[in-house]
């Protein structure tokens, strides 16, 4: 096929790990539609092969890598590229600033470059101080050597337009609307607060357990998630749990159930505060789900109210909390709006479109340039395609 585009920095295809990966699920087969061979490259043991919603025309390629948490991504990245040196697709998407280090190899073998940025990596509170130099020198190479840049929030272009002089292409996660389900066995319509998100700190998870404690002595109390290596944080999931009215899930890779949480819960608590345009709190709002969110300029950007926003305090957090579930016509209001505009600003179908023209547009750049210095083409930036998105 003419138009080949390989996929680098996500756990692969299909997986439920997060948002990358979320977000490939619904881009590959997107872009196998339109002509495109894409090919994923894969973590063994982090994709559900199995699963029926994949689409055969994706092809896979596992590579190797050290499984650890301050190793995996780099690893795992360095012999994704190396694979795609050899095989030359006509683009690489890059997820993760971290890969950043090994763009300057699909530079020289003449592959151009679609990246994600993601979040502000080295503000998050997971990482050491030597994680977070290495996030911050990922970000200043992907800003020389990226072809095109992808943020997922305005905040985000915002702050990488200021902090490394590099515009990007504005492309947000989407979210879907789903039929109507059943509520999960054992729960009722709005009976539970819900919480779905990875177990670090700057997701806020230690305070919104001390506010469950307080919730779960009148209400059912949902929570989603692990830390995907264990520790402090499951240990303080698992130790809440012994509560009759918490129930700790874990990672949940079952989508319709997801689906059905968010659909049916009373109050959901999305506490995410480094990301940029969070692809839970998306379809959370695409469910219908009544948001109390803390107060960032991500979450405001996204939820396009600061009505429901709260300061990362446990006592806050309850109170806002509690206040959604006891108010019927409140709650209403509330799913309502999140549904409308989670179908209106975040409809994957034009999120995918605007991922292929990004890609297109890096493909036609990389012509323009060939025979110029590098110094000219890290200065090209988006060029025409941010033009057709603003």
């Amino acid at each position: 096929m003419s138009k080949s585009v390989v996929v680098i920095g996500t756990r692969g295809y299909p997986s439920y790990y997060g948002g990358f990966e979320t977000a490939v699920r619904h881009l590959a087969p997107f872009l196998a539609d339109n002509g495109w061979d894409v090919n994923v490259y894969c973590r063994a043991g982090q994709t559900k092969d199995d699963d029926e919603a994949r689409d055969c025309r994706v092809r896979t390629t596992r590579t190797w890598g050290l499984e650890s948490k301050s190793l995996s991504t780099l690893s795992f990245g360095l012999t994704s590229v190396l694979h795609s040196l050899v095989h030359k697709p006509k683009v690489a998407l890059v997820m993760n600033v971290a890969n950043g280090f090994f763009l300057p190899l699909l530079r020289l073998r003449g592959i151009p470059s679609v990246v994600n940025v993601d979040g502000i990596e080295w503000e998050r509170a997971k990482w050491n101080r030597t994680a977070k130099f290495v996030f911050k020198l990922g970000a200043r190479l992907t800003a020389r050597y990226g072809t095109i840049l992808v943020s997922d929030s305005l905040e985000i272009q915002r702050r990488w337009r200021e902090e490394f002089g590099r515009d990007s292409v504005f492309i947000p996660y989407g979210g879907r609307i789903p039929a109507p389900s059943e509520v999960v066995p054992g729960y009722q319509h709005d009976g539970y607060v819900l919480m779905v998100a990875r177990f670090v700190p700057e997701n806020t998870i230690s305070e919104f357990f001390e506010a469950a404690e307080l919730i779960a002595e009148q209400h059912r109390v949902v929570i989603v998630g692990s830390t995907g290596y264990g520790g402090e944080l499951d240990d303080a999931a698992r130790r809440l749990s012994e509560h009759p009215n918490v129930d700790w899930l874990g990672h949940l890779s079952d989508d319709k159930k997801l689906l059905s949480l968010w659909q049916h819960a009373g109050a959901y608590f999305h506490g995410h505060s480094v990301g940029g345009t969070n692809p839970a709190l998306v379809q959370a709002m695409a469910c219908g789900a009544p948001v109390v969110a803390r107060n960032t300029p991500y979450n405001a950007e996204v939820l396009g109210s600061d009505e429901y926003l709260v300061p990362p305090e446990p006592l806050a957090i309850k109170r806002a909390l509690e206040r959604m579930l006891k108010d019927d016509d409140e709650r209403a209001k509330v799913r309502e709006a999140n549904r409308k505009r989670a179908a209106s600003q975040y409809d994957w179908t034009d999120v995918c479109t605007r991922y292929e023209l990004a890609l297109q547009e890096a493909i036609g750049e990389e012509k323009t340039t060939e025979g110029q210095g590098a110094d000219t083409h890290d200065i090209h930036g988006a060029g025409n395609f941010r033009a057709t998105l603003h």
